[in-house]
């Protein structure tokens, strides 16, 4: 059957340019009027245009950096339950160094027609990043939600562990033992995470002692480069922007002759599954990982539902989790 505006505007009770803008799936069109125009399709006897069926279809993208930290597959294994739950098929884009870019997925991911994304530490969580993709991704009315960061400019839900509470108590903790040489080993200091917990240890070491702050790659091997220069600068203990980097920070330690936590201490961050079992078992900082992949599946399919959702970031409070790679501060 032959598509006729005039047949369509006149079912709706709205304008013929209206109803272009709507197959066209422009902005600019209420969602009352928009499903108004929808229902008249269907009513006709229409096929919905293939832009418009991306609600029905079922897929939602589930972008998400490497997966050699284990915490990035918590997240992935979290939100795929909740949107399972929902009768949603998350398709996971994982993301390597030097293989897909994220706009590159998030193409791919518009040609399928998913009905939302969802973004784990991506490109909004870097200030380097333009936001303008994300929201090129709202004007054209794609629910979007974010984990870790916020895309500044962006009205979209976003939720965060609080990154500036997690380097205070993890200082305040060691400082508590005795420990004045307090050392914050993180990464890039572009990523608003690691931004965050400068501020928080920064505020924290306020009385306690000297600042000493070594920036890295993310990961072990990251860890235990920036580790070693801390010892060499005097550190009895370090905070790590990771449960990866503390590892090795551990390392580093002992290749040194040091004893954990006899001689150094060191305080994770994330609590990553089995990193109870490391040897030591890792003090860390626990972020509620369950809480935010939840919250962000949840946020992004109320937005799909045509709900109310929330446009600014969502802070969830971490929690310290003692074991026994720390203790007190050695004896001059």
């Amino acid at each position: 059957m032959r598509l006729r505006l005039s047949d369509i505007a006149r079912q709706a009770g709205v304008s013929e340019a209206t109803v272009s803008r709507v197959l066209n799936d422009k902005p600019g069109v209420g969602q009352q009027t928009r499903q108004s125009v929808l229902t008249a399709l269907d009513v006709l006897g229409y096929e919905r245009p293939q832009a418009l069926r991306k609600h029905a279809i079922g897929l939602i993208g589930l972008v998400v950096p490497e997966l050699e930290n284990p915490i990035f597959p918590l997240y992935a294994q979290t939100i795929s339950n909740v949107l399972a739950g929902s009768g949603y098929t998350p398709v996971l884009c994982t993301q390597t160094p030097g293989g897909v870019s994220e706009d590159e997925f998030v193409e791919m991911l518009r040609e399928r027609a998913v009905a939302g994304i969802i973004f784990v530490s991506g490109l909004h969580a870097d200030t380097t990043a333009s936001t303008e993709r994300y929201q090129e991704l709202k004007d054209k009315r794609l629910p979007v939600s974010f984990v870790t960061g916020h895309p500044e400019g962006v009205e979209a839900a976003s939720f965060s562990c609080d990154d500036t509470v997690a380097a205070r108590i993890a200082v305040e903790h060691l400082a508590g033992l005795g420990h004045e040489k307090i050392g914050l080993v993180s990464g890039p200091d572009r990523y608003w995470p690691v931004r965050r917990k400068i501020s928080g240890y920064r505020a924290a070491m306020q009385g306690v002692g000297p600042e000493l702050i070594e920036l890295t790659l993310f990961g072990e091997q990251g860890g235990y480069a920036a580790a070693s220069r801390l010892i060499d600068r005097g550190a009895t203990s370090v905070v790590c922007g990771s449960d990866m980097m503390a590892l090795g920070a551990i390392r580093a330690a002992e290749e040194r002759g040091l004893n954990v936590p006899q001689d150094f201490s060191v305080v994770g961050y994330d609590d990553s599954p089995l990193i109870a079992h490391t040897n030591p078992p890792l003090t860390t900082v626990r972020q509620p990982v369950r809480d935010i992949a939840t919250a962000a599946a949840r946020a992004l399919l109320d937005e799909i539902a045509g709900q109310p959702t929330p446009s600014s970031e969502y802070l969830f409070r971490p929690e310290l989790v003692v074991r026994g790679s720390t203790g007190a501060a050695p004896r001059d």
